[in-house]
C-alpha cells in the first residue's frame, strides 16, 4: 500500500473510473485542509487541492508528485483509513493560448486539469469579422500524459494536459473571430467557452517608399542607375577595405531596397582588398534590422541573372542578426550553406523572405535553429544539392553501395514559430524540408516550437525522408506536398512533443528502405494523417502515442518482408479508420497492430498482433470499420515501384494520382469539417486528389 513508484499519472482504464486505495488524513492542523503543495513548496496535482472539499488525499498523486516517505513522519496524529476513491474525471480549464497565425492557418492551444477518464472535447467554429455565419472546424486534439522518449539522448518528455488544434483555409490578412467549447459529461469547472479574435499575416512585400540602391559586380562597364555601388556589401554598409570592413558608416535604412545587376559576384576572401569587400571568412553578414512595414529588400534588378559566388566557403549570407529581410529572384551557389538564419541557443532573426531565388550545388539551403525566430517566408525557391543525382541511395548501410555520404544535408531547416514554407523544389538533399530535431520544448510559450506550415513543396531524391517535423511541439501542418524517391521515409514526426502534427492530401511515392510516415525512434505523440496518398507501406517498428489516420491510401508495393500496415501504439485510444488499402503480395500477415492491453497507456510491454486480412483486423481489433481493400487500377495510371531495384529513381511525371470516376476509393471517405469541405460526390474520396477538383501546383509558381 506504501510502496512509491514512479507512474506518472494514476490509470484509467477504458473510460470508466477505477477505485484505488488512498489515505484519508484526519486530525492533522494544516493538512486537514487544502494540501496544495508538498514540503519542497512544489505545488501538486490539481487533484490534492481539493482536500477538505469531500475529497480524499490519493496517493497514487503523491506517487508522483510529493516524497511520501517524507511526509510520513509528521504525520504522528493522523489516522490512516484505507478507502476507494474515484478517478478526477470533471475537466477544469486553464489557460487559453492563441499561437502565431500564418497566412492560412491558425493555431491554439488550452490548458486543463482533471478529465481523468480522457472524455472531454473541445468543438471549434470560426467566421470571418465582417461575417455573420459561422463555419465548422475540426475538434481540438486532446493531449496529455503520453511519454515522448529516446534513450540514447537521455530524451523523456511527458505531454501536458491540454487540447491544441488549427484552423485552415484562412484568407491573409484578414481579422476572423473563433469559438471554442469545452464539454465534458463528468462537469467542467471554469470557463467552458473562449471566443478570440485572430488576424493572419499579410504577405511580406517590399516597402515602395524607402531608397532605391544599385549593384553592379566589379566588372561592370556599362550605364549605371544611381546611386550605384560595387559589390552588395558596400550598398549594404557603406565603403570599407580590409580592415576597415566593420566600419560601416553609411548603412541601409528601415525600407531600403538593394537591386542587384546581373552580373557574377564572387570574391576571393584571400585578397585583402577584394572590392566585394568580403572579409577573411568569406561570408556577407548582414546585422541591420527592416521592421514589419518597413523591411530591407535584396533582390535581383531584373536585367538578368543575379549570382553569387562562395568559393565553397561555409556560410554565405548569414542573415542571424538581421530581421525582417526579404531576398528575391537571386542565385546563391557554391557554399556549404547558403543562407545562415539562426543557431540554438546563441542567435537567430526573424521575418525572414527568401523568395524566388535558385541555391544550387549547396549543402544546405536555408539554416535556422534559433527556437525565438519567427515568421520566416521560404517561398518558390529552386533548391539543388550535391547528393547523387542519378540514382537512390539511403544512408544506413542498408542499401548495396553503402551508406551515402551527406554531401548535401537538407534543403531547409527551421525551429520556432510562424513559419511558412511552401512552393519550392528541393532536390538531390540528405532530407528535403525539416524542422530542427532540437530536444525538448522550451518553457517559455514565445520559444516553443509551433504553428509551422509546410505545403505545396515538391521534393525531389532524398537520401533519408522528404519532409521531417520532428521536434515539433503544436500544431505543425504539412499539406498538398509531393514527395518522389526518398531512400527511408516519405514523412517524419519523430520526436513530436504532444502535437498535433498535421499530415494531409500529401503525396508520398517510393520508399524502398523504410515506410510512409516515420513514427519510430523517439516515439512521438500526437499524429494526424488525412487524405494522403502514399505509395508505399506505412511500416514501423516502434511505437507512438495518440495518433490518428483517416481517409488515406495506403498502396503496397509487394514488398517481401513488409505488411502494409505495422503500427505498434502506446495509447488505446489511437485509431485508425475509412483508410484504404492495397496489400502485399508476401507471406506476412497483412496488418500489425499493437495496443495497450487494459490500460489507457502502456510504454514498455506492448506487443503486436497480426491479421492476415482486413475483415480479421477490424473485428478482432475494432479498427477500420469503414477500411476498404483496392488496386492501382483506382488511379489513372500507376506503376509501382519494384522492391527488387530500390536504387531506381522515379521520374514525377511517371505517373498519374488523380481517381478514376466509379473506383473503390471514390466517395469512400469520412467527411470532416475543414478538412474536405466541398466535396464532389456523396462523400469525401480517399488520398490526396479529390475527384474533379483543382490541380494542385507543386514547386514554384510561374508568374
Amino acid at each position: 500500500m506504501w510502496a512509491l513508484g514512479d507512474r506518472p499519472l494514476p490509470e484509467v482504464i477504458g473510460s470508466k473510473p477505477v477505485p484505488v486505495i488512498s489515505a484519508a488524513i484526519v486530525g492533522f492542523g494544516e493538512f486537514r485542509g487544502r494540501l496544495s503543495k508538498n514540503i519542497y513548496g512544489e505545488t501538486l496535482h490539481p487533484s490534492l487541492d481539493r482536500l477538505g472539499n469531500g475529497h480524499v488525499l490519493n496517493l497514487a498523486y503523491l506517487d508522483r508528485f510529493m516524497n511520501f516517505r517524507l511526509l510520513c513522519p509528521f504525520l504522528t496524529t493522523a489516522l490512516i483509513l484505507a478507502i476507494p476513491v474515484f478517478a478526477d474525471d470533471a475537466v477544469s480549464t486553464g489557460d487559453f493560448i492563441v499561437e502565431p497565425a500564418t497566412f492560412h492557418n491558425a493555431g491554439f492551444e488550452w490548458k486543463l486539469s482533471g478529465d481523468d477518464n480522457r472524455n472531454a472535447t473541445v468543438s471549434v467554429r470560426f467566421r470571418a469579422l465582417d461575417e455573420s455565419a459561422w463555419t465548422e472546424a475540426q475538434p481540438l486534439l486532446r493531449i496529455g500524459d503520453e511519454k515522448v522518449w529516446r534513450a540514447r539522448e537521455y530524451l523523456e518528455y511527458w505531454t501536458p494536459r491540454m487540447f491544441a488544434g488549427s484552423i485552415f483555409g484562412l484568407e491573409p490578412g484578414k481579422t476572423y473571430q473563433c469559438a471554442f467549447e469545452m464539454s465534458d459529461p463528468d462537469g467542467v469547472n471554469g470557463s467552458a467557452k473562449q471566443t478570440v479574435e485572430v488576424t493572419t499575416r499579410a504577405y511580406p512585400k517590399t516597402y515602395a517608399g524607402g531608397r532605391v540602391l544599385h549593384v553592379y559586380p566589379p566588372n561592370y562597364e556599362g550605364p549605371r542607375e544611381e546611386p550605384s555601388f560595387t559589390g552588395l556589401l558596400e550598398a549594404y554598409y557603406g565603403p570599407g577595405l580590409g580592415d576597415w570592413d566593420v566600419v560601416r558608416t553609411r548603412p541601409v535604412n528601415p525600407g531600403d531596397t538593394i537591386l542587384v545587376h546581373a552580373g557574377l559576384y564572387r570574391a576571393d576572401r584571400r585578397d585583402y582588398v577584394n572590392p566585394h569587400q568580403i572579409p577573411f571568412h568569406g561570408s556577407y553578414v548582414f546585422t541591420r534590422d527592416g521592421t514589419a512595414e518597413k523591411p530591407i529588400t535584396i533582390k535581383a534588378a531584373g536585367d538578368g541573372e543575379a549570382i553569387f559566388d562562395g568559393d565553397n566557403v561555409y556560410k554565405l549570407f548569414d542573415v542571424m542578426a538581421a530581421d525582417h529581410h526579404i531576398f528575391e529572384g537571386l542565385t546563391l551557389r557554391n557554399a556549404e550553406i547558403a543562407v545562415y538564419a539562426g543557431l540554438k541557443d546563441v542567435l537567430g532573426c526573424s521575418n525572414l523572405t527568401v523568395k524566388n531565388c535558385r541555391l544550387e550545388d549547396v549543402g544546405i539551403g536555408v539554416h535556422n535553429e534559433w527556437a525565438g525566430s519567427k515568421d520566416f517566408y521560404i517561398t518558390d525557391n529552386v533548391m539543388i544539392g550535391r547528393d547523387d543525382h542519378y540514382r537512390l541511395n539511403g544512408w544506413n548501410g542498408m542499401t548495396t553501395y553503402g551508406p551515402s555520404p551527406v554531401n548535401s544535408y537538407y534543403g531547409v531547416k527551421v525551429y520556432g514559430s510562424g513559419h511558412v514554407i511552401s512552393h519550392n523544389k528541393v532536390s538531390f538533399f540528405h532530407d528535403g524540408i525539416c524542422i530542427s530535431t532540437y530536444g525538448l520544448p522550451e518553457e517559455e510559450q514565445d520559444l516553443k516550437c509551433v504553428s509551422i506550415d509546410i505545403h505545396n513543396n515538391d521534393v525531389f531524391l532524398s537520401v533519408d525522408d522528404f519532409i521531417e517535423t520532428d521536434g515539433g511541439n503544436h500544431n505543425i501542418r504539412v499539406y498538398q506536398n509531393r514527395g518522389f524517391n526518398a531512400a527511408h521515409h516519405g514523412l517524419s514526426a519523430q520526436p513530436m512533443f504532444g502535437g498535433p502534427v498535421y499530415f494531409i492530401r500529401n503525396l508520398v511515392y517510393n520508399v524502398p528502405w523504410g515506410g510512409a510516415i516515420k513514427t519510430g525512434g523517439s516515439n512521438p505523440a500526437g499524429v494526424l494523417a488525412y487524405h494522403n496518398t502514399f505509395i508505399a507501406e506505412n511500416s514501423n517498428t516502434s511505437g507512438l502515442s495518440n495518433a490518428h489516420y483517416r481517409n488515406n491510401l495506403f498502396i503496397g508495393t509487394n514488398h517481401p518482408k513488409k505488411p502494409v500496415l505495422r503500427q505498434l501504439n502506446h495509447t488505446s485510444y489511437s485509431s485508425t479508420d475509412y483508410n484504404g488499402y492495397r496489400v502485399n503480395d508476401n507471406s506476412l500477415p497483412k496488418f500489425m497492430w499493437g495496443v495497450p492491453e487494459g490500460k489507457m497507456r502502456d510504454f514498455e510491454s506492448v506487443e503486436y498482433g497480426e491479421y492476415r486480412s482486413l475483415d480479421e483486423f477490424r473485428r478482432k481489433t475494432g479498427q477500420e470499420e469503414h477500411g476498404v481493400i483496392l488496386d492501382t487500377d483506382i488511379f489513372e495510371k500507376m506503376i509501382l515501384p519494384d522492391p527488387a531495384t530500390p536504387h531506381v529513381g522515379y521520374a514525377s511525371d511517371s505517373v498519374d494520382f488523380r481517381l478514376k470516376r466509379g473506383s473503390a476509393a471514390v466517395d469512400a471517405g469520412l467527411a470532416m469539417p475543414n478538412i474536405n469541405d466541398g466535396y464532389s460526390g456523396s462523400a469525401p474520396d480517399l488520398g490526396a486528389l479529390e475527384l474533379g477538383s483543382d490541380t494542385v501546383v507543386y514547386g514554384p509558381r510561374v508568374e
